[in-house]
């Protein structure tokens, strides 16, 4: 069964405590044996007062005192065992959820961008949250009481049949009843949770979308629009949680009533048993211990197969992420990446993503070191794919792709992406300080490395200007700075990690004409002596460049210097006339009339 299977694979996340998971068995098997001694000791206890009559004083109180000495220590060991349970298994649950978040957090920050395209960021708090909570409980369940119902059922009930088969038989039916109603209930109700998961997921994931465009939200009147679709996902997650809890609510009654008729069967059964002298009255009231403590510990392994089976989706949603694998695997023996230079080859690259269309073929040319190079094509002709295979965000399916006369496969994916700093059209900040953003660039930056970075990155002045300076928090995305402020941020970041090699994704093209001209100063400084690739759509921005690559349907159809290119009349020459067209006659769209007041 597969919800087996998953409670298995949680179960062996402790591995690396397993020293304290054999204390608690030990423990939870003492726990589970005082509970089958118990209700001898007290059938015993009810047989020497039946016999008391008969047996002269100098018997009765010595076999007394000998029962309750044994029913004493045994209730201080039971209380010793619950007592370590209880210690270690809430620090080790509390331990081993910690190492598994961190586990789970690190895996999904090195997963590439396209797991992180198909996984809205809301949906994966979720599941690192909801599904590390999962283990904290089920593990704590476990040592405190699952096992010691797992030991009850199929150790201890057995030895019933030693005191009295007859009697035993009555609970090893209500066992089988209880499990098949179990069975019949996770069968008729799997598909509905985990579809109900799936509607929490989708709720996680709206609530988060609106709070980050939550500008957009308000500029567009859009508050009642999105709670009428929170409340559509509400619906239909209550839609599909409703049946399951109806179905668990039906076996509820129906155990309860089992184990009624249960305790009533061992009654009159016992009862039979005692007129023919095959069960003493001890060992009736044995059995409705035994039957009590059975009962209690069903209902509870019935409520934790309940709350397991809720929980199973949430789990594999854990364990998928855990299971996803990079695009780019690092090789077995990758040695770090020795670029001094930054010279950048691409031979004869290929790319198409899995069972799609090719999306480069062919692509081959040289970045000399300290050259800049423009990347510039229509939209979708493959100029960004090529500068996402030189970050290996995929590796090429065709060709070669070197840093140094280093192939990217054989080199180390941190010592590669160390090498390459990266400026963004929308420059991504954290929610924290400034300082801390900086940072990022350069942990072991000193202050002093952080002024110079920001006065060449023309952000000195207006970090200065800001309530806490440096240390002025910035906001969820950068939101309390202009766009201007947060481009020479990411300068600044940039210019900290000092990286041989340089990309600029349409690092202007957002901004107006004031603010591009402090940031194109700040880029030139930037540049200078690095190898640099200008991603660009307008085309203005890219004269200066010392080769300029065309991209068109996945090749490159022409390269050369921009007076060159324009000269040809070709592909590039047209993306030029695109943006720079022939004088004409204005056209004038009139706006509506204004409504009358």
């Amino acid at each position: 069964m597969h919800m087996l299977k998953v409670y298995g694979r949680v179960l062996g996340l402790l591995r690396p405590e397993w020293r304290r998971c054999a204390l608690m068995l030990a423990c939870s098997l003492a726990i589970a044996a005082i509970g089958f001694l118990d209700p001898v000791l007290f059938g015993r206890v009810v047989d020497l007062l039946s016999r008391s009559a008969s047996l002269p004083p100098e018997q009765l109180w010595p076999e007394a005192a000998s029962l309750l000495g044994l029913w004493a220590v045994v209730g201080l060991a039971g209380i010793g065992a619950g007592m370590a349970v209880a210690l270690v298994a809430d620090r080790m649950a509390h331990r081993a959820r910690m190492r598994e978040m961190s586990r789970f957090f690190s895996h999904a920050l090195s997963l590439p961008a396209a797991f992180h395209g198909k996984v809205h960021s809301g949906a994966l708090m979720r599941i690192l949250t909801s599904g590390t909570d999962t283990l904290f409980h089920l593990w704590l369940g476990f040592f405190r009481d699952q096992f010691v119902g797992f030991l009850s059922v199929l150790v201890l009930l057995p030895l019933t049949m030693l005191l009295n088969w007859r009697l035993s038989l009555a609970l090893i039916a209500l066992v089988l009843l209880f499990g098949a109603l179990t069975a019949f209930v996770i069968g008729r109700t799997q598909a509905l949770q985990k579809g109900a998961e799936q509607c929490h997921l989708k709720l996680a994931a709206s609530a988060q979308d609106a709070f980050a465009n939550i500008a957009v939200v308000q500029a567009f009147t859009r508050l009642a629009a999105e709670r009428r679709s929170f409340a559509a996902l509400q619906g239909a997650a209550l839609a599909q949680q409703f049946p399951v809890l109806n179905w668990w609510a039906v076996i509820s009654i129906l155990t309860r009533s089992a184990s009624t008729l249960a305790v009533l069967s061992i009654v009159v059964l016992g009862t039979v048993l005692h007129l023919r002298g095959q069960a003493s009255v001890g060992e009736i009231v044995s059995f409705m211990g035994f039957a009590a403590m059975l009962i209690g510990r069903l209902e509870g392994l019935v409520w934790f197969a309940s709350k397991l089976f809720a929980h199973v989706p949430v789990l594999d949603e854990f364990f998928a992420v855990l299971d996803a694998h990079s695009a780019v695997p690092e090789a077995p023996r990758a040695a770090p990446l020795h670029a001094v230079a930054g010279r950048v080859v691409f031979d004869e690259v290929g790319f198409a993503y899995p069972n799609g269309p090719a999306i480069l073929a062919g692509v081959s040319f040289t970045a000399e070191p300290g050259r800049v190079v423009a990347l510039v094509g229509a939209t979708g002709a493959g100029k960004s794919t090529a500068m996402t295979l030189l970050q290996r965000g995929w590796d090429p399916v065709g060709g070669r792709i070197s840093i140094d006369g280093q192939d990217l496969r054989a080199v180390t994916l941190e010592s590669l992406r160390g090498a390459i700093g990266v400026v963004f059209q929308d420059s991504l900040l954290f929610n924290r300080s400034i300082r801390e953003n900086l940072l990022v660039g350069k942990p072991s930056g000193t202050q002093a490395e952080l002024e110079q970075a920001c006065r060449l990155a023309e952000a000195h002045d207006f970090i200065l200007r800001q309530p806490q300076g440096y240390d002025t928090l910035v906001g969820e995305r950068g939101g309390t700075l202009s766009g201007g402020q947060k481009q020479r941020l990411a300068i600044a970041r940039a210019l900290l990690k000092n990286p041989p090699i340089l990309i600029l994704d349409e690092a202007t093209s957002a901004l107006d004409a004031a603010t591009e001209a402090k940031v194109t100063r700040a880029l030139k400084a930037l540049m200078a002596g690095r190898t640099t690739f200008v991603i660009a759509h307008r085309l203005s921005t890219v004269r200066d460049a010392d080769e300029i690559l065309v991209f068109d349907a996945g090749r490159i159809a022409e390269r050369g210097g921009f007076d060159a290119l324009v000269a040809q009349g070709g592909v590039f020459a047209a993306l030029v006339a695109s943006q720079m067209p022939a004088a004409a006659e204005p056209v004038v769209v009139p706006f509506p009339a204004a409504r009358a007041a």
